[in-house]
C-alpha cells in the first residue's frame, strides 16, 4: 500500500492519481462493439439468438420451451438449501424490507385560494428485470437487495435473468429469488439477457428498468440501452473508505480493507488517519495478517494498485479528503464518528462506530447494498424504492386561476417568440 501524507509536497498529485481509476482503451472499445453487435442480434432474432448465444457462453443447450425456470424449481431450491441459509436469508429480506418501507413515497396535492390544484402522483413501474450473476460469483445477497426494493415499491412485475453455466442452478440464488418474491426467471445471462429485457423476446418480456450488478459486458449493455429502458446505474469496482483514531482496533481496521479488496484486483481500499501510531499499527495488522487471508493474492494486488494509507493533521482535512475520495462505503471508527458523519457530504453509505463492519451492509443490515462509485456518491444515491416509482405531476386549473396564471404564462411565451403558447393561454382569459 502506498503512504500519503497531506504534508508532502505533491500530496494532491498522489492522491488524484490514486483516485483516477478510469481509462479508455483499445480493449474497451471493442468490448462496445461485440456488445453492440450482440444487442442487435437479440432484437433481430429474440429466441433464436439467446438460445445459441447461451449454448456458446454457457456450455449447454437450452431451448425456448426451457429458458425459463419453473416456479416449482425455485421452491425446490429453497426446501434444498441448508436451514441455516434459508434462516440466514429470510432473515436479510425480512430487514431490507423493513428498512425499505420507510422510503415508500405517497401521491399528494394541494388546492389554491381560486380553486387550482396541483400535485404529484406516484406511480409504480409496471415492469422491472433483475440481473444476477451467475458464473464464478454468484449473488444472493444482489438478489434480495435489489427484487425486495422493487416490490415494495409496488412493481407488477419482477423479471429475473441469471446465467446457468453448464445447466447447473445455484440454489441459493433460486431460494433467494423466492424469499424475494421475483415473478419470472431466466436462465440467461451476459449483454444478451440485458438485451432481452429491454427489447423483449418472443419468451422474455420486455422492461421498464434493469437494476443488478454484472461484468464489463453486462455494464456495457446496460449503458448501450439506457434511454429505451432505465437502468440503475453504472457500477465501477468496490470501494472503501476507513477512517480511524487511536480508539480503533488495527486488525478490524485491517479486516475491513481486505473485506473489499479481496472482491477484485480492481477494489479500493483506503484508510485515512490523523494518527501517525494507528497508521503504523494498520500496516502492521496488514502484513501480519494478509498471509492467512484465503484469497491473499487478489486483496495484495489490489492494495498495491489502488490502496493507500493517508496520513492528515486536522478533522477538517480529514473530512476535505473523505468528500473528495467519495467513497462508496465510508466506515468511521473514531472518538467523535457521530459527529464525523453529519458533516461528510459525499458517501454511498456509513458505518459509524467500531462494530459497524460494511460487511454487514452487504447482506442483512437493512440498507441497500447497491451504492454509487467511482465518486458518484457526489450525486447519486443508494438503490432503493424510489427508483422503482415514478412521479407525475397533476395539474388543475381553475376558470379563476386561468385568468392570473394564462396571463402572466402568455407574456413568458410571447418573450420567447412562441406565440401559439401565447394564444394557447390567451384562449382561456375572460374577454369581458
Amino acid at each position: 500500500m502506498r503512504k500519503l501524507n497531506i504534508n508532502q509536497l505533491d500530496f494532491s498529485i498522489q492522491l488524484s492519481e490514486l483516485l483516477e481509476r478510469q481509462s479508455v482503451s483499445a480493449a474497451q472499445d471493442e468490448i462496445r462493439r461485440q456488445v453492440s453487435d450482440i444487442i442487435h442480434r437479440v432484437v433481430r432474432e429474440g429466441d433464436d439468438a439467446l438460445i445459441e448465444l447461451t449454448q456458446k457462453f454457457d456450455g449447454f443447450e437450452v431451448s425456448a420451451d426451457t429458458l425459463e425456470v419453473p416456479a416449482a424449481r425455485l421452491t425446490e431450491a429453497l426446501e434444498a438449501i441448508p436451514a441455516e441459509q434459508r434462516e440466514a436469508l429470510e432473515f436479510a429480506a425480512q430487514r431490507v424490507r423493513d428498512y425499505h418501507q420507510h422510503q415508500l413515497q405517497e401521491s399528494w396535492s394541494y388546492t389554491e385560494a381560486d380553486g387550482t390544484q396541483l400535485g404529484q402522483k406516484v406511480t409504480p413501474l409496471k415492469r422491472a428485470g433483475l440481473y444476477v450473476p451467475g458464473g464464478l460469483a454468484t449473488y444472493p445477497s444482489s438478489v434480495i437487495m435489489n427484487a425486495i426494493p422493487a416490490k415494495v415499491a409496488g412493481v407488477d412485475e419482477l423479471i429475473m435473468v441469471s446465467p446457468t453455466p453448464r445447466g447447473e442452478y445455484n440454489n441459493m440464488v433460486l431460494a433467494a429469488a423466492k424469499i424475494a418474491g421475483v415473478d419470472r426467471v431466466f436462465r440467461v445471462g451476459g449483454a444478451q439477457a440485458v438485451a432481452a429485457l429491454a427489447y423483449g423476446t418472443q419468451t422474455i418480456p420486455k422492461v421498464d428498468k434493469i437494476t443488478g450488478p454484472g461484468n464489463i459486458y453486462v455494464a456495457t449493455a446496460k449503458q448501450l440501452v439506457f434511454g429505451h429502458v432505465g437502468i440503475d446505474m453504472l457500477a465501477g469496482p468496490s470501494e472503501v473508505l476507513v477512517i480511524a483514531d487511536d480508539s480503533a482496533k488495527p486488525d478490524w481496521v485491517a479486516m475491513d480493507l481486505f473485506a473489499q479488496a479481496e472482491h477484485d484486483e480492481q477494489a479500493q481500499a483506503i484508510f485515512l488517519t490523523r494518527s501517525a501510531a494507528m497508521a503504523a499499527a494498520v500496516q502492521e495488522s496488514i502484513d501480519r495478517l494478509l498471509p492467512q487471508m484465503e484469497r491473499r493474492n487478489i486483496i495484495a494486488k489490489a492494495l498495491e494498485k489502488h490502496g493507500a494509507i493517508i496520513y492528515v493533521d486536522t478533522d477538517a482535512q480529514l473530512l476535505a479528503i473523505a468528500d473528495q475520495i467519495a467513497a462508496e462505503h465510508l466506515e468511521i471508527f473514531t472518538k467523535n464518528a457521530d459527529e464525523l458523519a453529519v458533516s461528510i457530504r459525499n458517501a454511498g453509505a456509513i458505518f459509524i462506530g467500531d462494530y459497524s463492519a460494511e460487511s454487514l451492509g452487504d447482506y442483512c443490515a437493512g440498507p441497500n447494498h447497491v451504492l454509487p462509485t467511482s465518486g458518484t456518491s457526489r450525486f447519486s444515491s443508494p438503490l432503493g424504492v424510489y427508483d422503482f416509482q415514478k412521479r407525475t405531476s397533476m395539474i388543475k386549473v381553475s376558470a379563476q386561476g386561468a385568468q392570473s396564471i394564462g396571463k402572466r404564462a402568455s407574456v413568458l411565451a410571447r418573450g420567447e417568440s412562441l406565440t401559439a403558447h401565447a394564444r394557447s393561454a390567451e384562449y382561456r382569459l375572460d374577454k369581458s
